[in-house]
């Protein structure tokens, strides 16, 4: 089953790795299965360290990543000016040259206390991570080594990353890869995104905000006015993660399911909350104004109709509807009408003539009014079954979806409308009990 969910990151603040990695705990992802991340990947001895803490008023997670002997990276440090406020929540990784380099360890160049990227995608491509976490971790350093390659004039197989930088960002972009499948989304956005401002320091001296990897890793990305936000707001490995997690803005139009999901980053600032939001999310299907695109058929056989309606609503279509219409010379033929967003019409129509015989479609611009609804999942035989609820002028309506109680009958035995029957009352009765206490039901039963 598809999960309409989705997740819009808010880097007003910026976002670093920990950032995110607080944000996807404070969401519902499991503490148990973080802690976990660093035997997985094969440094059993990094610790990863979860609690709460107060950002400007607002409660967030803060995580920590911590080598054996206690270390841990620590936001860079601003570099003072009159009139700044120190802020970061940033992680530098220092690339070194090829000169910089150390013997041969295990076959690869390293430089003492260094790591060279090769081997942390090395532990990646050996852990026992799914293709989806895998091949986006991977795709992760190999920009990041790209970016610091760009700045510092190196080849991309030569850079390396300090050994707490090292361990910090392998634990920090596998993780945050990790954590949106531990919440079962796997469509992520973002909003414009803070760099800070001012200056830095670095292990050659200061140097400017965005760092020069970052600026590299942002390029093609929104940026939005800093607000208070001074000193290095976004990191290195916020920016890498944000190029492999996120397919841009979000949607023109959506319904927050869970919004108070805040990560902290390092630093404590009195004048704005130090910390990124995470907000789970779900497509408004009502559109208020919507394009109906319809076309009649004399030449299609009735039993490619249905894969015919099917196709228009993978691409986008709110509605479909068909019904038997008389044509020219009296042959009997299907009017199908598709109601669709006026940004997916495009799309349907595209699916209408390719999956059907038609020579055009007819485009008809229009408003509809819509109740106010939302999707509860409810646990059925072995799965979930998703159930519509909308809110009608004489009290809540539900109605379960048609394909998941079909599904549901078919594991359990049970007949479909009795099962879907059941789903209903279930699911008024949920409603009927979290009204009071103000609680939304909309993400467990």
């Amino acid at each position: 089953m598809t999960d309409t969910r989705f997740a819009i990151l808010d880097p007003a603040a910026g976002i670093s790795g920990d950032m995110l990695l607080g944000a996807l705990v404070s969401a519902g992802a499991p503490e148990a299965w973080l802690r976990g991340v660093p035997a997985r990947l094969g440094v059993p001895d990094v610790v990863v360290e979860i609690g709460p803490v107060d950002r400007c008023g607002i409660r967030a997670l803060k995580v920590n990543v911590r080598l054996p002997g206690g270390e841990m990276e620590l936001p860079s440090e601003p570099h003072a000016h009159p009139g700044t406020v120190p802020h970061s929540p940033a992680r530098q990784h220092h690339p070194h040259a090829p000169s910089d380099r150390g013997p041969h360890i295990n076959g690869v160049h390293r430089h003492a206390g260094h790591r060279h990227v090769g081997e942390l995608i090395g532990l990646v491509e050996r852990a026992p991570l799914s293709p989806w976490v895998r091949e986006r971790a991977v795709a992760a350093f190999r920009l990041l080594a790209d970016a610091e390659a760009r700045v510092h004039g190196v080849p991309a197989e030569d850079v390396a990353l300090h050994e707490v930088g090292a361990m910090d960002a392998l634990v920090d972009i596998v993780a945050a890869i990790e954590g949106f499948e531990q919440l079962g989304i796997r469509e992520v956005y973002h909003r414009p995104i803070a760099v800070g401002s001012g200056w830095v320091r670095a292990a050659h001296g200061a140097i400017p905000v965005p760092a020069p990897a970052t600026a590299v890793l942002l390029e093609g990305i929104e940026v939005a006015p800093n607000g208070p936000v001074t000193g290095e707001a976004t990191t290195p490995t916020g920016a890498v993660l944000l190029r492999v997690l996120s397919a841009g803005q979000p949607p023109d139009r959506w319904r927050a399911l869970s919004a108070a999901n805040w990560g902290a980053g390092g630093r404590n600032p009195a004048e704005y909350p130090n910390a990124l939001r995470l907000i789970i999310a779900e497509p408004v299907r009502e559109a208020g104004e919507v394009v109906v695109l319809s076309t009649d058929l004399d030449d299609l056989s009735p039993e490619y109709l249905d894969p015919l309606r099917e196709s228009l609503f993978a691409a986008g279509a709110l509605d479909v509807q068909i019904w038997a219409t008389q044509m020219k010379k009296g042959r009997t033929g299907f009017r199908i009408e598709a109601v669709t967003s006026p940004g997916d019409a495009g799309r349907v129509t595209e699916a209408f003539f390719r999956n059907s015989t038609t020579a055009g479609v007819r485009r008809v611009p229009a408003e509809r009014t819509t109740l106010p609804r939302r999707e509860l999942r409810l646990d059925v035989a072995g799965g979930s079954v998703r159930v519509k609820v909308l809110e009608g002028p004489g009290g809540p309506r539900a109605k379960p979806e048609y394909e998941d109680v079909a599904a549901a009958a078919l594991r359990s035995g049970q007949p479909m409308h009795e099962l879907a029957r059941e789903l209903q009352n279930r699911a008024l009765d949920l409603v009927a009990a979290d009204a009071p206490r103000g609680r939304d039901p909309s993400l467990k039963e």
